[in-house]
């Protein structure tokens, strides 16, 4: 096998040297262990996956990870099982090193979003020219800062691969700070560490006072916010509500999420030419995206008066009269009779009850046969994901707890919400895209499973 000029330097390296090394300290310390160490059979495991996935770059003449400022951020779909077992692999070896402790803290140090706070609030990121360098002392002077303050803050930033120090009192972008300069993330970090952060310190003291609550105002958010609940905050703080639309623009960076996937996450050609009615549509961005991508569909988009007003105007001139919109609230009886209903998103910040209230609202206008697609998230069983999406998508659940209440579901959990709704809702299958929890429940209202629930 040919490798890249990369690969095979890494693998010589990995099992002339530490490799070897490494095994003959810890056979010799253990002469009778039959099993490989742990920590032996993962450096092999690394050094093989590290060996493969450079290879693949270096035939594709792609750049090698790096945190350099022009270091690529994403790599080919094609080799994310390696990137994948990359990732657990080399977690699993440094918290396998570390002691409890130290292990613990790194979880647990909340410490670390007050620099990247800082950085992000005062728009540091943007202060840097691209591919070049600027001192600590300009800083201070552009943000009103101490010196020291600044050093301080910003030195920690770095410990995280968030700016670097090329030379002493110089600052420079990484590839991360540099992503930070993008106006839709900066707003996410703003929204992260000025309405996550404090709402979620309060979801356990949320949870003490209202035990199993549902409710949408005994949250973890409500406690950090003088009783108000994010509703009342956006209805009465401009500068809050912009910060919560603003910063729900980055979820088009997370793999499966971005409005235009919803196009590639079902087979929405076989639908035919029909009418779909989009319900909690907000202002059409998915209705506009399938409208772009499939000329057999029209759809109606449904949301609050307020939320689509002036909506129209930004449909395309070529989609006008296929993507329209109608005042109508998410619990109300549905009026229009359509054969497809979607909803994006729009179960995980209900609790159970008021999810199977949305559902019963729908029951006055279905046929049989009609289908109700739901794009959102089947949370994965243990062990059946990557650990580090895993992770992830267990801390995006406890944040829709903080805020209203709501969670991701898993599949059993999704069909017990569909039975609770009524017996006629039958889930017809689940489709799932690689690299993503995104994806659609197809559900066909079946008159033969007769009863409500």
């Amino acid at each position: 096998m040919v490798f890249g000029i990369y690969a095979w330097p890494l693998r010589l390296l990995a099992f002339s040297g530490i490799f070897a090394l490494l095994f003959s300290a810890l056979t010799m310390a253990s002469p009778n262990t039959t099993t490989t160490p742990r920590i032996v059979d993962l450096a092999a495991q690394i050094s093989t996956l590290v060996a493969q996935f450079q290879e693949h770059l270096s035939a594709h003449n792609l750049s090698s990870p790096s945190f350099a400022e022009e270091g690529p951020d994403t790599f080919p779909p094609e080799i994310s099982h390696l990137k994948d077992a990359l990732l657990d692999a080399t977690a699993e070896m440094h918290e396998l090193l570390l002691d409890p402790l130290s292990l613990l803290f790194k979880f647990a140090a909340i410490s670390n979003l007050v620099s990247i706070d800082a950085i992000s609030r005062y728009k540091i990121p943007d202060m840097i020219p691209p591919g070049s360098q600027i001192s600590f002392d300009e800083i201070s002077q552009k943000t009103g800062l101490q010196k020291g303050p600044v050093r301080r803050l910003l030195q920690h930033a770095m410990s995280m691969r968030i700016l670097t120090e090329p030379e002493p009192e110089m600052v420079a972008h990484t590839r991360i700070s540099k992503f930070m300069t993008i106006p839709s993330i900066n707003s996410w970090v703003n929204f992260e560490s000025r309405e996550t952060w404090p709402a979620t310190t309060r979801i356990v003291d949320a949870i003490q006072k209202w035990p199993n609550s549902q409710e949408a105002n005994e949250t973890g958010f409500i406690l950090a916010n003088n009783n108000k609940s994010v509703q009342d905050i956006v209805t009465t703080s401009p500068e809050r509500a912009m910060r919560f639309a603003s910063g729900m623009q980055a979820i088009d960076y997370v793999p499966g999420y971005a409005i235009e996937n919803v196009s590639t996450v079902y087979d929405w050609a076989s639908l035919g030419n029909v009418r779909i009615v989009n319900v909690a549509g907000s202002r059409g961005q998915a209705a506009i995206e399938l409208a772009k991508n499939f000329g057999n569909i029209r759809l109606l988009v449904q949301d609050s008066a307020n939320m689509i007003q002036g909506a129209e105007s930004g449909v395309p001139e070529e989609l006008k009269g296929r993507v329209e919109f109608m005042a109508h609230g998410l619990f109300e009886p549905q009026t229009i009779k359509a054969p497809v209903y979607f909803f994006r998103m729009a179960f995980r910040s209900l609790g159970d009850k008021y999810a199977v209230q949305v559902l019963k609202a729908q029951i006055p206008v279905l046929e049989s046969g009609v289908k109700i697609l739901l794009q959102d998230v089947c949370m994965p069983e243990p062990d059946t994901i990557p650990l580090w999406r895993e992770r992830i998508s267990r801390s995006v659940d406890l944040a829709l707890e903080c805020f209203s209440n709501g969670r991701e579901r898993y599949l059993d959990e999704w069909k017990y919400l569909l039975a609770a709704a009524d017996k006629r809702f039958v889930l017809h299958r689940v489709y799932v895209p690689k690299d993503s929890l995104l994806g659609i429940l197809e559900i066909h209202w079946d008159v033969t499973c007769s009863g409500e629930a």
